[in-house]
């Protein structure tokens, strides 16, 4: 019994993952987007927590690589959606798209779409075990949640507009699949001649935070793509 459990815990961060997910879909369709992005947060925790434990009690399962990358498309493909979906409920409609705004909206499940699409290539792609192909759905999600929350007054206000929105997702979603070489974050050693684009990246966040607080998390993932774009022959 208590071996049972002891494999299970990996299992129970993932469906803390899922969960986590959940709550953010719903707290998105009903406007509270600071806990949808701290739910986010908390699932990206979770996800974090479920391999290094598995790792660390050395267990292993078929389901759990299967559950894992169920809990990460909602947590982080239909979460993120459903709050560029609720947010298409919200910003301005220049008078040339008036008769979309009720369609729209819907486009922004493409993130969910390619978010499935993006874990899918990643389970059978050996090319990412150091370095990634394409944006993790991750720090897509972190995009969201860290956009709305910290610009909510700016997306909805006249200068932003629901073809900028249309033309986000559309754009972020192909990041998740595009043949982009992006870096890991993950150090071999502490020397900066293996891990130059690492500290030029975690140096560069530092004064993102500091300007746009809320929205920081999005700043540094679009500094994340730039870099990525950069030094992408070396990565």
């Amino acid at each position: 019994m208590a071996n049972a459990m002891i494999r299970n815990i990996p299992n129970t961060l993932t469906c803390c993952n899922l969960f986590s997910g959940c709550i953010v879909s719903c707290m998105a369709f009903q406007g509270n987007y600071v806990w949808a992005f701290v739910f986010i947060i908390i699932g990206a925790a979770f996800d974090f927590f479920d391999g290094m434990v598995a790792r660390l009690l050395h267990v292993s399962s078929p389901i759990g690589k299967e559950l894992d990358s169920l809990a990460d498309d909602i947590t982080f493909g239909l979460a993120p959606a459903a709050i560029a979906f609720a947010l298409f409920q919200e910003v301005h409609y220049p008078d040339f798209i008036q008769s979309l705004r009720p369609v729209l909206p819907y486009t922004a499940f493409l993130v969910a779409v390619f978010s499935g699409l993006r874990l899918a290539k990643f389970n059978i792609d050996t090319r990412q075990t150091s370095s990634f192909i394409g944006m993790p759905t991750p720090a897509n999600a972190l995009f969201w949640g860290s956009l709305v929350t910290g610009e909510h007054a700016f997306l909805t206000s006249p200068h932003f507009n629901a073809v900028y929105l249309f033309v986000l997702v559309v754009v972020m979603s192909l990041l998740l699949v595009a043949e982009l070489p992006m870096f890991s974050l993950k150090f071999k050693d502490l020397s900066w001649q293996h891990n130059k684009v690492s500290y030029i990246f975690l140096i560069g966040c530092i004064p993102l935070f500091l300007i746009f607080q809320w929205s920081g998390f999005a700043a540094v993932i679009i500094w994340y793509v730039i870099l990525s774009l950069l030094f992408r022959k070396k990565s």
